[in-house]
């Protein structure tokens, strides 16, 4: 597998560039995020690499920083995920917005970048939420999930919004999720 490629930048068209070395001109698709920071034309560059080999072609896609790539083989790996919508994905948010969208289960934001449906946005949060390297500021409290999961499971008992918010706003923060729930229920009886 080719991982890295040093030579002089000659073509920028994004999101393709073309990287000469010793001879051998490389086709290699990089996200916008990449391309915005390349130096001018004629001069060298450095990209790290990743090779996708199909039936029909061989195709380079490169990166100014490893995280760029990680994030880009991590995107792969999910279901219904090819390169030209990690690629996309990359263009349209940085790998730290990524990481925090991901950390937040931001499906919404996932869904601006274009050619990532609703579907595949909610697989992404669904499947790379331990994956992505993490984020100063974007670590999940175990006490958030356990909220969202008691509000969820009070939804699903057939209480509203209202009362479910108001009944785990008074939830000490230690509480084990299954306690939560038969407090916030206790709550909600009383009033």
């Amino acid at each position: 597998m080719i991982g890295r490629i040093h030579g002089v930048l000659t073509e920028k068209n994004p999101p393709q560039v073309v990287v000469v070395t010793h001879g051998v001109g490389y086709e290699i698709d990089v996200p916008m995020s990449t391309f915005y920071h390349l130096p001018r034309t004629g001069e060298n560059v450095e990209l790290l690499t990743h090779l996708v080999v199909r039936e029909d072609a061989q195709l380079l896609y490169g990166f100014l920083t490893a995280g760029e790539r990680t994030a880009f083989r991590q995107l792969l790996r999910v279901s219904g995920v090819g390169p030209k919508v990690a690629l996309a994905v990359l263009s349209g948010l940085s790998v730290e917005d990524l990481a925090r969208a991901i950390a937040a289960q931001d499906a919404a934001r996932l869904t601006r970048v274009p050619g990532v449906g609703k579907k595949t946005a909610e697989r992404l949060v669904l499947e790379l939420r331990d994956k992505l390297p993490a984020v100063p500021g974007t670590e999940r409290s175990e006490a958030a999930p356990a909220r969202t999961d008691v509000v969820n499971a009070l939804l699903a008992l057939g209480y509203n919004d209202r009362e479910a918010q108001a009944a785990v706003k008074q939830l000490p923060a230690e509480l084990a999720l299954a306690d939560a729930i038969r407090q916030a229920l206790k709550h909600l009886a009383r009033t």
